[in-house]
């Protein structure tokens, strides 16, 4: 069961599109290519379900602590992008973020909830002002809610493979395993 779960988050990793979620949303519909936006780069899809894992990692009040700052701080970043603020280093703090991410994974890092919260959410500030950059000509609104739907659903995505990994004899061996592939996913991602 172990090696399968195992094989299948290899596969997940490895069958994502290479980095970067860039769609027009003027080309797909305001809603669609919000929600497609996480969705279409292995970048936003592995942090995000890393934050998911983490925070399943960690238990209590994370479960709803990390995601949810993460979310909220996303937005913010989104809101500061329409705004037509400037947040230098977008793109490699995004990849940071993965390695970042996975690094806290695979060291099963037990930290404050309040400074998880803090990490995921200076990292989210990056992800929502790369959304807002896509925005194009669609609608903000629309736009904006699709991408936090999705996000939503990545973090539930790795609370779930993370609750599932948690009932396992060795969960905390493949949840490391699985940190220090996020990481190395990310560190691939920065020099391809």
């Amino acid at each position: 069961m172990k090696r399968r779960i195992l094989i299948a988050a290899t596969a997940f990793a490895a069958s994502s599109a290479p980095a970067f979620a860039h769609l027009g949303p003027a080309e797909h519909g305001s809603l669609a290519a919000g929600f497609m936006h996480p969705l279409s780069g292995a970048d936003h899809i592995l942090a995000m379900v890393a934050v998911g894992l983490w925070a399943a990692q960690i238990g209590g009040r994370a479960l709803w602590a990390v995601p949810g700052a993460f979310v909220a701080m996303m937005a913010a970043g989104f809101g500061l992008s329409m705004a037509g603020g400037h947040l230098p280093l977008v793109e490699p703090a995004i990849l940071a973020s993965v390695v970042a991410l996975g690094l806290l994974l695979a060291m099963a890092a037990r930290l404050p909830i309040a400074t998880c919260a803090a990490i995921v959410g200076i990292f989210a500030m990056f992800h929502g002002y790369a959304h807002g950059g896509e925005l194009g000509f669609a609608s903000a609104l629309p736009f904006g809610t699709g991408f936090v739907l999705s996000t939503a659903l990545l973090h539930g995505v790795g609370m779930a493979l993370g609750f599932g990994i948690g009932r396992m004899p060795s969960s905390m061996t493949l949840s490391r395993v699985i940190g220090g592939m996020t990481a190395a996913a990310g560190l691939a991602l920065a020099f391809n």
